[in-house]
């Protein structure tokens, strides 16, 4: 048995915040040819412009300051707009923040594979490991090609901790994998012209923040609460506009059908909201997307969210395993499974997941429970050097939607006033099956580790032990070794009373009908007909006093 003190310590649970925007998006239909060549114009104009700002930006690193951003605004504002630019500038601070917590967590990555070959070479060839640390390499050839891999990791590993010491990122505009697909148009499936008409839609810049106070939420690009879409043109195509003020009104029509009466009540109130407008290759169509914050989701105390139980879940590669537990961690009913298939397409996967979650929330609401899952985290768990060779162990962690499936959850949870509560996911598995595996597997229902692990998870929510209750010694217990396991506290009220009245037999020896003994523990050593009552012996002159009477 592994000593407790070795354990890691293990966080609190606490209950998850939830979404602070909203994000809609509908069809630009009915679309006239002018009107696509005018997007794609504004587009273009607008994308390179960003280019340009995000190199310089890049260029500044860490000696960026309010004073070089009103310059690169003011050098934006004279080819585009003051707004266009703000909007400019602001996503590339955006982009340039995601580059930079990118090359935070590959420089994690490196440092753990580094620690991990380190730590193998130091170790004889062909020594064996534990559960908490690998051994040696298996062969000597391995040894020699881990040892060539180790200087190779550290070169990078040097190159990227410079790189962040004076604030150097890698940034492509359009996507680093786009762009490296050029050179690989047959892997990638995709011939030269198509290549360039993704390449060219993901450049477009055609996104403007929203300004409260203004007419409909955002002056840049305007939607009436009819749907007329009208945007800003920039000074150097302002002669395209078909509209006053220098504005494009176009002929297609947005309509949203999802959030409509919320984003209508803002617009109407001229509360701001965020547009972006974006071109689908594959469909070949105009889309707009709708944003705007929201106050954050006031979160019930954790003792609330726990009351009657919750659902705790078990996020894997290919399926939820839930179980609903009552308010002492004890499992109710039979373990459900959500499952999702993770290959082909983006949209498919991302449509999979919503599918699943839906189903779980769903069956949530109908019992009015909070959701327990687990914070994972596998930034630095899916390395080759964690885990050898084990090439399909690593795939599955790999292919985990953790955060998008978290994301997803909390958010569509926020919607249906369904609390999540976040656990850590230390030892849960491990746990689970080793002590609710067995006792929760019959002939009729075969318990997985996941399902086991799922209870793990509530039990932790719930701020109780994952061990089940053990029993006590054999001469305490008041069957004398019988099979009971627990037994009621000295404390408890009513221990020592009788047991409650159930219908149905308690025993097999017991018959239906029996019932009424339970309340009455003497009852059952009498019959049950209905007597005569038992007249008293009278003496001689009590009788004759007695007759008299009659």
């Amino acid at each position: 048995m592994r000593d407790e003190s070795s354990l890691r310590t293990i966080a609190a649970p606490f209950v998850a915040v939830g979404p602070s925007g909203v994000a809609i998006r509908t069809r630009l239909k009915h679309l006239g040819a002018d009107d696509e060549q005018v997007l794609r114009l504004v587009g273009a104009h607008l994308g390179s412009l960003a280019s340009k700002d995000l190199k310089r930006r890049c260029a500044d690193g860490l000696e960026h300051s309010a004073d070089t951003w009103a310059q690169r605004k003011r050098a934006l504002t004279g080819e585009s707009s003051s707004r266009w630019a703000g909007s400019i500038t602001k996503a590339t601070h955006d982009q340039w923040a995601l580059a930079r917590r990118a090359q935070s967590a590959h420089t994690q990555s490196l440092q753990a594979g580094v620690r991990t070959i380190a730590h193998r070479l130091s170790l004889p060839v062909g020594e064996k490991g534990s559960r908490r640390a690998p051994g040696g390499y298996r062969s000597a050839q391995e040894w020699f090609a881990k040892s060539r891999r180790l200087q190779v990791l550290r070169d990078r590993l040097s190159a990227e901790q410079a790189d962040r010491a004076v604030g150097r990122v890698r940034v492509v505009r359009g996507g680093k994998r786009l762009a490296r697909n050029r050179h690989n148009l047959h892997a990638a499936q995709l011939t030269q012209a198509q290549w360039r008409q993704r390449w060219e839609a993901e450049r477009l810049f055609l996104q403007a923040d929203g300004e409260s106070g203004k007419r409909y939420g955002s002056e840049t690009i305007r939607v009436t609460p009819d749907g007329e879409v009208s945007l800003k043109l920039p000074a150097p195509l302002a002669h395209l506009a078909n509209a006053p003020h220098g504005r494009y009104m176009l002929t297609g029509a947005a309509l949203f059908h999802h959030r409509r009466e919320e984003w209508a009540d803002r617009i109407t109130t001229n509360r701001s909201v965020a547009y972006r407008i974006h071109y689908d290759t594959d469909r070949s169509r105009w889309y707009l997307t709708a944003s705007w914050t929201i106050p954050p989701v006031k979160t019930v105390p954790l003792s609330h969210a726990r009351t009657g139980g919750l659902i705790s879940v078990d996020t894997n590669a290919d399926h939820l395993a839930a179980w609903r537990l009552d308010a002492h961690g004890n499992p109710c009913g039979r373990p459900r499974r959500f499952f999702y298939d993770l290959s082909g397409t983006a949209n498919h996967r991302d449509a999979q997941v919503r599918h699943a979650l839906i189903r779980l929330l769903h069956w949530a609401e109908r019992h009015g429970l909070s959701i327990a899952i687990e914070n994972l985290d596998f930034t630095a768990e899916t390395t080759r050097e964690k885990h050898g060779r084990q090439k399909r162990f690593r795939q599955v962690i790999s292919g985990m939607p953790v955060s998008k499936l978290r994301a997803r959850l909390v958010s569509m949870a926020a919607e249906l006033g369904i609390t999540i509560i976040a656990v850590d996911p230390a030892y849960t598995s491990r746990w689970g099956a080793q002590h609710w595996q067995k006792p929760l597997t019959h002939t009729t229902r075969k318990t997985t580790r996941h399902d086991a692990a799922s209870i793990a998870i509530g039990r932790r929510a719930l701020g109780h032990r994952i061990r089940r209750r053990t029993a006590p010694p054999p001469h305490d217990q008041s069957d004398r070794m019988g099979h009971r396991t627990a037994q009621a506290g000295h404390g408890t009220p009513g221990r020592e009373g009788t047991r409650p009245r159930i219908l149905g037999p308690r025993t097999r020896s017991t018959g239906t009908r029996r019932g009424a003994n339970a309340g009455d523990q003497d009852a059952q050593h009498r019959s049950e007909r209905p007597t005569e009552p038992v007249q008293p012996m009278l003496s001689p002159q009590e009788r004759s006093f007695s007759s008299s009477f009659m």
